[in-house]
């Protein structure tokens, strides 16, 4: 199976990179490669689609000192990490700093292709579900003051007519600025309302933490 997609790859050895590029070309991937992670560094796109190919051991910088430097400069890439020196403590740091596998050198050009597949695979979701948090909080950023605490109230399981009793107003009142509330948050319904405000908290901005601790509730 073939794909469309850059894989970033970074390894000391020409040779590696050579022959590694070459595979993923022939499986229909972008590749772009560097010698050494500040060359990566120096020329890095944060808005890149695709994965890391990282080798664990390179002369300026260890592939786990690149992937740390990298995560704190915000890059989300999945990480594939290379290596022919792997050990269990290495694999397990450099899992818990959010790679995505470990390939021991030398491996085949299956396990390889599959891996990449997978890591596009992993990084297309987490932009599909950043994309959809980003539109979430454009959403909420809509409402107006009262609304967005009457979403809080709602969202934390509160009546209509419980809500009516906290602002003094009516229930019909309150109707309607739920009413609007789903509308601007385009929700399908409370469940829908509910996922969407557990996902982006600050849509909230900051409401739903004073009134449950109004209400007693949580």
């Amino acid at each position: 199976m073939t794909g469309t997609g850059t894989v970033v790859l970074v390894d000391d050895d020409p040779a590696v990179r050579r022959s590694l590029s070459l595979a993923l070309n022939l499986a229909g991937y972008e590749v772009k490669a560097f010698a050494c992670g500040g060359d990566l560094l120096r020329d890095l796109d944060m808005e890149q689609v695709g994965c890391l190919l990282l080798d664990l051991r390179m002369p300026d910088m260890s592939g786990l000192e690149l992937q740390q430097e990298l995560s704190e400069r915000g890059c989300a890439l999945p990480v594939i990490f290379m290596s022919a020196f792997g050990d269990i403590p290495t694999t397990v740091r450099a899992l818990k700093g959010g790679a995505l596998d470990f390939l021991e050198k030398p491996f085949s050009t299956e396990s390889l292709i599959t891996r990449v597949e997978e890591a596009l695979a992993t990084d297309s979701a987490m932009r599909a579900e950043r994309d959809w948090r980003s539109r979430i909080a454009e959403r909420a950023r809509q409402l107006t003051g009262r609304e967005r605490e009457v979403m809080a109230l709602v969202t934390d399981g509160l009546s209509n007519k419980e809500i009516a009793r906290r602002f003094e107003i009516s229930p019909r009142t309150v109707e309607k600025y739920r009413a609007r509330v789903m509308e601007k948050m385009q929700a399908a319904n409370l469940a829908d309302l509910c996922q969407m405000v557990a996902a982006v908290p600050a849509a909230l901005d900051g409401t739903s933490v004073a009134r449950r601790a109004e209400s007693g509730t949580g």
